[in-house]
């Protein structure tokens, strides 16, 4: 069975809900699929047999979709491997492969959980950090607004005391969802983020999303900062911040990556949340973000409303992606 069958069996057994979600993935990644999947299946038209150029003008569809340059060539070497191994000559039989490759580019052997870590004992505690105006602030209302949605207990804290209005924009949003809050502006993040966890635990919170201020102009100073509320976290509830989530924004490309880079050797990320997919025709970011850094997408963002910010699942990506080609 090729993976276009599989998906299309994975999509059938799909509970209604998640088949809702699917829908969600299908939207969010119309610009993308519109611009990558057209030009692919065109690339099939204009060549008939596989040969060099083919594989030239596939590279650049690849590279223009964000994928990455790195991870293009790998892609490329895989394919062009497959393509001998099975001596494929019509290009007509390379979509399915080409897509296979790219889910087996993403999983790399290795067992990839979008789930979040939970504590054993007390609150979840989930610290989000990324550069300003990426959607961090949105994003952990949206996280409350799921997490709370499923019956859990959940608190807000503003540690972003450096931009202004940081903290009052996410009380806003703790009033919206009607979830707890604690934040306070133009003081020490880590004694903010030590009073509001220790409201937390006094208010039996399951979980608790912290917002922090994205100063990456200024590497020496965030990375004491970070280490610092890491040490004031893991003092009030040992094991903790069970999380550690970067947000990149979609839209912004290798720049996004850049970012995870430099995030990455500051702290301990352990996990990626890529916003405003939808507005972006260069959904190959989600590939290439994963294979320059090694860190998994957890979740992705499809859509403005609250409900659009989606628990990353790698087949419902693939399906959104290339589900006019299966």
């Amino acid at each position: 069975m090729g993976l276009f069958d599989k998906l299309k069996n994975i999509v059938i057994k799909k509970s209604v809900e998640e088949k809702e979600s699917l829908e969600t993935y299908d939207k969010g990644l119309e610009k993308t699929r519109d611009e990558f999947v057209s030009k692919l299946s065109l690339l099939g038209v204009k060549y008939t047999k596989v040969n060099d150029s083919y594989f030239d003008e596939l590279e650049e569809i690849l590279i223009m979709a964000d994928i990455g340059v790195n991870t293009v060539y790998k892609f490329l070497d895989r394919l062009k491997e497959r393509v001998k191994k099975e001596n494929i000559v019509d290009t007509k039989y390379l979509n399915e492969v080409i897509v296979d490759e790219l889910f087996i580019i993403y999983v790399n052997n290795e067992s990839i959980s979008a789930k979040i870590n939970e504590s054993v004992s007390g609150p979840t505690v989930i610290l989000m950090v990324g550069v300003n105006g990426v959607g961090k602030t949105t994003t952990i209302a949206k996280l409350a607004y799921k997490y709370q949605n499923m019956g859990k207990k959940v608190m807000m804290i503003g540690a972003d005391t450096f931009r202004a209005g940081a903290v009052e924009q996410l009380q806003l949003w703790s009033e919206k969802i009607g979830c707890a809050f604690y934040g306070k502006s133009n003081t020490d993040p880590s004694g903010v983020i030590f009073d509001g966890l220790t409201k937390a635990i006094e208010g039996n919170a399951d979980y608790v999303f912290i917002d922090t201020a994205g100063r990456l102009q200024n590497k020496e100073n965030l990375m004491r900062e970070l280490e610092k509320m890491n040490k004031v976290i893991g003092r009030i509830i040992p094991g903790a911040p069970h999380e550690t989530l970067l947000v990149v924004d979609a839209t912004t490309g290798q720049n996004g990556i850049l970012q995870a880079e430099a995030f990455k050797s500051i702290t301990n990320i352990t996990g990626i949340v890529l916003t405003k997919l939808d507005g972006t025709a260069k959904g190959g970011i989600v590939l290439a973000i994963k294979e320059s850094v090694g860190i998994p997408v957890k979740f992705i963002g499809l859509g403005e409303k609250m409900t659009d910010l989606k628990t990353f699942d790698i087949e419902s990506y693939i399906y959104g992606l290339f589900k006019d080609m299966i």
